[in-house]
């Protein structure tokens, strides 16, 4: 029963049913990995430590004991502890691929840059088809193929056999390849055939995007708002990160996290998880944000409270912490009624630098809409509707921090992101790339470095590719500067 919960993705019905499985069979070691991998669908990460814990005590002398134990300590965060699993099931098992695989992605997270390559090609070196390795090299946005591992990717994709996911792998390393040797063509040749093989395995529905948009217009008035305003937790310490992916968000974060008053964490899914409590505590069938019409000011409170509750796991003692999911631009409206002390940074680029950086992205999971040109310029607008939106019924709560003017003048828009947090100017911030700690995101190398230009404008070397993304954001286009816009809008 659980197997079949989890093959629909009722992952909440899965628990149910292996929490009284392990209770008729404790013993029965397979029920506890199953368990730790549907809690960490559900983020319950303490939990998956328990779980973890139970497989190694059962069965301490496999491979697959220590691997469990890696990925749940992974997911809490404790990368270090990670990389010292995965190790020690490699001690028991050498050539697991797999395994080589993870422990090199941790090793990125951490910034062993040279080991986690060294770690990909003894993956590929065991298996020569693990497309996943080569796609993760090239994620690495630093890396450069050698002739021969272009040549062997090449080769895989001329195989009449060969899985679509693996296509998919091939076909964004080989574009990330192109476009970093100035082969725009090809790159986005490669790009696009990505992107329609993942399309075709993704579950999105454009109309249901500006239908919730309309529907947090429509509740979040500037009548809801003020009747319901100082209702919250007032605690001030959520820094929140928004926008669209590959926008700058977590070059914005690393200049944050390297000040001293500020944790940094990760993309936190907190705040999504709060919403669905509140529902799952008033048995309403109304949906988010309708759920939310009728809340009193205790209400309002304990949500705010729930939220810092639930986010302290990830914080390191400091009067400040970020929360850099992209996609909580969704709760802005939640977050003003239930923590109107936090703070909002909007991560803004050139529209068609921040659709075509989603769209040539491939993401492990989720952001199912960047995978269309016309779907990411779609999103793009109603992102930017309901930000627009709070921006202009409160406004100075969500500041814009565009990456054009970060790159253009570092210090000027560092001192402004830190007085917007109410933080005095450090000069480690400027120095953000010297910062040591973990970053999950696929501008991890990226943020490890000195600012840089060479990402401004990219779309240019595309133009000639993005007409349908181009028509689709055309009324915003029309608004930027003439020298800004795409040529046939000029």
């Amino acid at each position: 029963m659980a197997k079949i919960a989890v093959d629909k993705n009722y992952f909440d019905h899965a628990e149910i049913f292996l929490r009284h499985a392990v209770s008729v069979a404790p013993d029965y070691t397979r029920l506890w990995v199953d368990l730790a991998n549907v809690l960490k669908e559900l983020h319950k990460f303490d939990e998956t430590l328990e779980c973890a814990a139970k497989v190694l005590e059962l069965e301490p002398d496999k491979a697959e004991s220590h691997v469990v134990h890696a990925i749940s300590l992974g997911s809490n965060g404790l990368f270090d502890e990670a990389i010292k699993a995965y190790d020690r099931a490699l001690e028991i098992a050498p050539d697991k691929p797999a395994v080589l695989c993870s422990l090199a992605h941790h090793l990125k997270t951490v910034g062993e840059q040279e080991k986690a390559i060294a770690s990909y090609r003894r993956c590929i070196s065991i298996k020569p088809d693990h497309a996943q390795a080569y796609w993760s090299l090239a994620n690495l946005k630093t890396f450069k193929f050698e002739d021969s591992e272009i040549e062997a990717m090449q080769q895989m994709l001329e195989s009449d056999d060969l899985p679509d996911e693996s296509c998919v792998d091939l076909h964004n390393a080989l574009g990330l390849d192109r476009e970093a040797r100035g082969l725009f063509d090809e790159a986005f040749g490669h790009i696009e055939q990505c992107s329609r093989l993942r399309r075709k395995a993704e579950d999105y529905d454009p109309v249901a995007t500006e239908t919730l948009i309309d529907r947090n217009v429509e509740v979040f008035d500037a009548d809801f708002l003020a009747g319901n305003a100082n209702a919250g937790n007032e605690d001030p310490s959520p820094i929140f990160v928004v926008g669209l992916p590959r926008s700058g968000s977590t070059l914005i974060e690393q200049i944050l996290a390297s000040h001293s008053l500020v944790d940094g964490t990760h993309e936190l899914f907190d705040l999504a998880f709060v919403a669905r409590r509140i529902r799952a505590r008033r048995k309403k069938k109304a949906r988010y944000p309708e759920t939310l019409l009728d809340l009193s000011a205790e209400n309002w409170h304990e949500i705010g409270t729930d939220y810092i509750e639930s986010t302290q796991r990830y914080r390191a003692g400091a009067p400040f912490f970020i929360d850099k999911n992209p996609n909580n631009f969704t709760f802005i409206g939640l977050i003003r009624l239930a923590l109107p002390n936090a703070k909002i940074i909007d991560a803004r680029r050139h529209p068609l630098d921040s659709c075509f950086g989603s769209y040539k992205q491939l993401f492990a999971s989720g952001q199912q809409f960047t995978y269309d040109l016309t779907e990411v310029g779609e999103y793009y607008l109603q992102y930017r509707r309901l930000v627009d939106h709070f921006q202009h019924l409160v406004p100075g709560f969500v500041l814009d921090v565009h990456y054009e003017q970060v790159v253009a003048d570092l210090e000027t828009q560092v001192r402004r992101i830190l007085d917007f947090c109410n933080l005095p100017f450090e000069p480690e911030c400027l120095k953000f790339h010297e910062t040591e700690r973990a970053v999950k995101t696929a501008s991890s190398e990226q943020v490890r470095q000195p600012i840089y230009a060479s990402s401004v404008n990219l779309w240019r070397n595309y133009e000639r590719h993005l007409g349908e993304l181009v028509e689709v954001l055309r009324p915003l286009l029309n608004d930027l500067p003439v020298a800004d816009r795409p040529s046939e809008l000029q």
